[in-house]
Parts: C-alpha cells; sequence; structure tokens
C-alpha cells in the first residue's frame, strides 16, 4: 500500500490557497493547484510536478525546501513551496505563488 502524506499549511499558504478560491478570475488556477497539492499528497515525485530542490530558499532551521508546478508553460505559473514536516508522513506547504 502507498504512503500517503498529510499536508499540512502554512498561515501564509492558507492565505495563498483562500484568494485563489475567493477569486473567479483565478478558478482556472485554483484548480491547477488542487490537482497538484493531490499529486504532492500521493507522490511528491509525480512526473506532473517537476518536483525539485529550490535553492534560493531555506527555512529557519535550515530545512531543503522543493517547489513543485501547479502550471507550467503559462505565465506567471503557479508554483507550490514545500517541504517534508515532522515525521515521514509529512509535508508542510510554505506558500502557494506565482513563479518568482
Amino acid at each position: 500500500m502507498k504512503m500517503m502524506f498529510k499536508l499540512v499549511l502554512t498561515p501564509q499558504a492558507h492565505k495563498d490557497l483562500d484568494t485563489l478560491e475567493q477569486n473567479p478570475a483565478l478558478v482556472k488556477r485554483c484548480k491547477a493547484v488542487k490537482k497538484a497539492l493531490g499529486y504532492l499528497q500521493i507522490n511528491p515525485r509525480h512526473p506532473a510536478l517537476n518536483t525539485h530542490k529550490y535553492t534560493a530558499l531555506k527555512t529557519a532551521s535550515n530545512v531543503e525546501v522543493f517547489e513543485a508546478y501547479a502550471e507550467n508553460h503559462t505565465p506567471a505559473a503557479y508554483r507550490i513551496f514545500w517541504h517534508y514536516g515532522e515525521g515521514k508522513d509529512r509535508i508542510t506547504i510554505l506558500t502557494i505563488t506565482p513563479h518568482p
């Protein structure tokens, strides 16, 4: 049986997701982000996510941060920045944002 990860959203990630959900102009982006979060929960290495280390950002405790694609080949494509949380079954979502 495959392990499912528990997604833990930071206050910033909650705010980012709320913004997407509340803006009618961002329905398509919101759907893409939710789909990517689903993939992340099942398999952080899913090919559609194009997950890779994001070396320009580290947490206060110097934990490796990863970037996953919610969209690709789109202007200001959305990205999900995350790290493995406490325990092997947790992923902490730091922020959901347009590509920096």
